[in-house]
């Protein structure tokens, strides 16, 4: 399958504001494929996604001090990282939905006022259950916003525009996750916790109000009753279930009656998912996608490598902090280098994508990271940050920096431009899920990481998984993600195979 968009341009926003045609590619003032767009839209859509990338770890360097405030057992913990990264994960698929259906612009905006305003509830929150409710609430704005985003950065840019865009799209993935680590300890220490979550009510606000100025409106004609709305819900808390259960599984052990109820309680919910999608006539996945293998394979890529880098940056956080010593502050400064050795690799991912491919690129990195998480997993009783951590962390992070770059490109290739809100959610989806899946089987295959101790004796464990689930994963990769030499003869033009 082609890349409709590459002839079919869809431009939901024109310079200054005014529309050239609507966002279903009109061909009434449609631009040609040599159109140059405006960056502001790009600038827009990245400014929010930052944000929600973000908050996936911004709270891991506060948690010891948010947990202080409002006495939190050792689950609020989880559920504080969990309940974010579980309803974004499991509701884009349905916001992906709503992208596609009706007006991107209001989709993206809805989304933006759900998640600024939540914000602004965990900034206020006094006890456990409010800051778990409202972080739920957060990540269900970002299943609504970030679908919205990348159908208008893929429907207003075309050829090596849209290439560009997407890699930066994908930089800003990679780079928000260590980001956030390293935001989070520097307002913890300077500001105090609340900051964390009151920095996006002003950017939330000025993106709001900068979209409504520059972003045009698609004029779509949207049938609420093709939404899948049962189908959502039962993939929601079929992987609240799941998580649950793998939670209870580090905790009380595999055998233990929650973990037993949680296990029996996701397959029955995503069991019913199975029924739902079968039954309905607009499935929140049409069983077509399946069949593009493009999109399949770099989503679950985005899945599993998601799960092994949050993993990594939630044990880490601890082990920094209450192993080495680390204050907030100089934890977040800590992870200054893997952000950068991800922002490099990402550059250099950008650069040489258009002759290498997507694949090569995810073979190569998953390889990478796989050698950087081995050197963690060397870990002795007796570690220091710059013998032990740091080197891990750079190569981890140089081999990390390409991937998102690749799967976002990879992913998106082969979609018609009526399909990208679906085909993002779906990628999205994997890296949502992916993390909160992570966190919970790294902290079951750890065990204590509550004292000292505890996590000396686990480290070596963790990084050894996540070396051999990234050898794993890149011969998945290699097997299962299609080579894309059409992308490299175009030049960049976003054409793909499945």
């Amino acid at each position: 399958m082609s890349h409709h968009t590459a002839t079919a341009p869809d431009h939901g926003a024109a310079p200054h504001g005014h529309a050239t045609a609507d966002a279903d590619g009109d061909p009434h003032g449609s631009a040609d494929e040599g159109t140059r767009r405006p960056w502001t839209i790009l600038a827009l859509m990245l400014m929010a996604q930052f944000m929600v990338i973000l908050d996936v770890s911004v709270v891991n360097v506060a948690l010891p001090s948010i947990g202080r405030t409002m006495s939190f057992s050792s689950s609020d913990y989880q559920w504080v990282v969990s309940a974010y990264v579980l309803l974004s994960g499991g509701l884009l698929l349905f916001g992906g939905r709503l992208a596609d259906l009706f007006d991107r612009r209001t989709m993206f905006l809805t989304g933006l006022s759900v998640f600024t305003t939540a914000s602004l509830v965990s900034a206020t929150a006094s006890s456990a259950a409010t800051m778990i409710t409202s972080r739920a609430a957060q990540g269900a704005g970002a299943a609504m916003l970030t679908p919205a985003a990348l159908s208008i950065i893929v429907t207003t840019y075309t050829g090596k525009q849209r290439s560009t865009a997407l890699a930066i799209w994908g930089t800003i993935g990679s780079m928000g996750i260590a980001a956030g680590v390293l935001l989070g300890g520097l307002l913890t220490s300077t500001l105090g916790w609340r900051s964390i979550f009151f920095v996006n009510v002003p950017i939330g606000i000025l993106a709001g109000v900068l979209t409504l100025r520059t972003v045009a409106r698609s004029h779509r004609a949207g049938n609420a009753r093709t939404l899948d709305v049962p189908g959502a819900a039962a993939l929601v808390t079929g992987l609240l279930a799941l998580v649950y259960a793998v939670e209870n599984a580090g905790t009380h052990g595999w055998t233990s009656a929650q973990t037993i109820v949680g296990a029996t309680a996701a397959t029955l919910l995503l069991g019913t998912l199975y029924l739902i999608e079968r039954r309905v006539p607009a499935p929140l996945i049409p069983p077509a996608t399946w069949k593009i293998r493009s999109l399949v394979s770099a989503s679950t890529v985005m899945a599993v490598l998601t799960g092994g880098i949050v993993g990594a940056i939630f044990v880490n956080s601890l082990f920094l902090q209450q192993v080495l010593g680390s204050s907030p502050i100089v934890a977040g400064l800590e992870f200054l280098p893997l952000a950068a050795a991800i922002t490099l690799g990402a550059a250099a991912a950008s650069h040489a994508i258009g002759h290498v491919g997507p694949k090569h690129l995810m073979v190569g990195g998953l390889l990478v990271v796989a050698a950087g998480a081995a050197f963690l997993a060397t870990m002795d009783s007796d570690p220091s940050y710059w013998t032990d951590v740091l080197p891990g962390f750079i190569v981890i992070g140089l081999g990390t920096g390409p991937m998102f770059v690749a799967i976002s490109i990879a992913a998106m290739s082969g979609i018609r431009q009526e399909q990208s809100g679906l085909a993002s959610g779906v990628m999205m989806t994997g890296h949502e899920v992916g993390a909160a899946l992570g966190v919970a089987s790294l902290t079951a295959i750890a065990g204590d990481l509550t004292t000292r101790a505890g996590l000396i004796n686990a480290y070596p464990t963790v990084f050894t998984a996540i070396a051999l689930a990234m050898v794993a994963l890149s011969a998945f990769a290699a097997f299962a993600v299609p080579r894309q030499q059409a992308y490299a003869a175009a030049g960049g033009h976003g054409h793909g195979m499945h």
